[in-house]
């Protein structure tokens, strides 16, 4: 691939900074619960049918997508919206030998569907959980609603709801697709930041920073529709993709370019998760 005038060749990474001590995230399960929990995948459907995959190239969407766990639905089931504020509003069709007492409810009224979590989640002290939606998942006719939870010392459940955008209109979940994706944040943190507003000439080499990289780019999409290079890599710069600075320097050690998340490991005396982690991978 043809190099851009004035780029220098990526320099070595250092190596990564030390981590932190690692953060408790545990699942306490009673008898009869059997949460399926899986890290989230970074794929999405409709990313990988996007010509050429090329919704993965965005690495935010790509990072976002996995950053965190998915709790799964143990029944699969299709439900609508009659327009009503009463319970009764939500009508919910469980398939054939799905399971009622793990079906989803509506107990809050107004368009909402609601998912029982099976578990008691708990996280290291200061530390909450964000509870929503799987990222970048739309689902037509309904949204999922989030939440922030204090789990390093609250002793109870939550629920994971969705609200519908309109009614009369039939959703569906799969067994096994998520209806709740999660992952520790940090409390008193957000209300502790400044932020502020400020000319871009106040940080010193911004500017030409910022002007290299745009120069570098409009050049970039130049070449490419010039040249039309025949392999997808070839056709996109991959600079913060790949952690780097306009000029080719590396930028922070700790770059992210795919997140590997641990599986809850399940401990004790007996099995709680009938997930089949290896069966989930292959899809």
């Amino acid at each position: 691939m043809k190099k851009l005038k004035g780029s220098a060749p990526a320099r070595p990474k250092a190596a990564p900074a030390p981590r932190a001590a690692e953060t408790e995230l545990t699942c306490y399960v009673r008898q009869g619960w059997a949460p399926r929990i899986v890290p989230s995948s970074g794929k999405r459907q409709w990313m990988s049918e996007t010509p050429e995959s090329f919704a993965y190239r965005c690495l935010p969407l790509a990072i976002a997508n996995a950053h965190g766990w998915d709790l799964l639905s143990p029944v699969g089931f299709k439900a609508r919206w009659r327009g009503g504020v009463e319970q009764h509003q939500v009508e919910i069709v469980l398939d054939e030998g799905a399971d009622p007492k793990k079906a989803p409810v509506s107990i809050f009224g107004s368009g909402v569907l609601t998912f029982h979590v099976e578990g008691i989640m708990r996280t290291s002290d200061g530390w909450n959980l964000w509870v929503g939606g799987p990222p970048n998942s739309m689902k037509d006719g309904i949204a999922p609603m989030g939440g922030v939870i204090e789990t390093d010392w609250s002793p109870y459940t939550f629920t994971m709801n969705w609200r519908f955008t309109r009614p009369d209109v039939w959703i569906r979940f799969e067994e096994n697709e998520p209806f709740c994706f999660f992952f520790p944040t940090p409390r008193n943190v957000l209300d502790r930041v400044k932020p502020e507003l400020r000319p871009i000439e106040d940080q010193p080499g911004l500017v030409e920073t910022f002007d290299s990289w745009s120069k570098s780019r409009a050049d970039f999409q130049k070449w490419v529709e010039k040249t039309q290079p025949p392999h997808p890599a070839d056709q996109w710069q991959k600079l913060y993709h790949r952690g780097l600075h306009p000029d080719g320097t590396p930028g922070p050690a700790d770059h992210d370019a795919k997140l590997r998340l641990s599986e809850f490991r399940q401990t004790g005396s007996r099995r709680v998760c009938p997930v089949d982690h290896q069966a989930l991978k292959k899809r």
